[in-house]
């Protein structure tokens, strides 16, 4: 049983290392505070931006450097994980608030807000049309893009 534990664990420090050096520019186990978002996001937790900074109290320095060292962020992001911290949003509620937007309001980039009701910034704004905007139609294809978004826990 311990064994198959273990295991669970260092799949998932496998996963949050890998997620990790996609941002780490200079190779040495530091990325940019602004990073970590990205980053936990694309380990399918999804925190507000007040846990989100929760979540940065715990790993940063003492004195805040703007970087933030892999060697603190992965005992704090495997507990996140293996506790479940921060679960996807269900594909039929991001559904449905893409339904009731696209209905009330022709959907402009800088209108955009998360689903926690806070505002992307310019750069989450970036990466969501990068992935979501079809470059033939110009338009966001939001069931394609939310299928891309959910999280298979299984």
């Amino acid at each position: 049983m311990a064994s198959r534990k273990d295991g669970a664990v260092a799949e998932i420090e496998k996963k949050i290392i890998e997620a990790f050096e996609v941002f780490d520019h200079e190779c040495n186990k530091t990325v940019d505070v602004r990073e970590i978002g990205s980053i936990v996001r694309s380990l399918g937790c999804f925190p507000t931006e007040a846990e989100l900074h929760e979540l940065l109290a715990k790993v940063e320095e003492e004195e805040p450097t703007g970087y933030i060292n892999l060697e603190k962020f992965l005992p704090v992001m495997t507990k996140v994980l293996l506790d479940r911290s921060y679960q996807p949003i269900p594909e039929d509620v991001l559904l449905h608030a893409f339904e009731v937007s696209l209905k009330r309001i022709f959907i402009k980039t800088k209108c955009l807000f998360c689903l926690s009701g806070e505002p992307f910034t310019e750069e989450e704004m970036e990466d969501m049309l990068s992935t979501a905007l079809d470059p033939e139609t110009n338009t966001v294809r939001y069931r394609d893009y939310i299928s891309m978004m959910i999280v298979d826990e299984t």
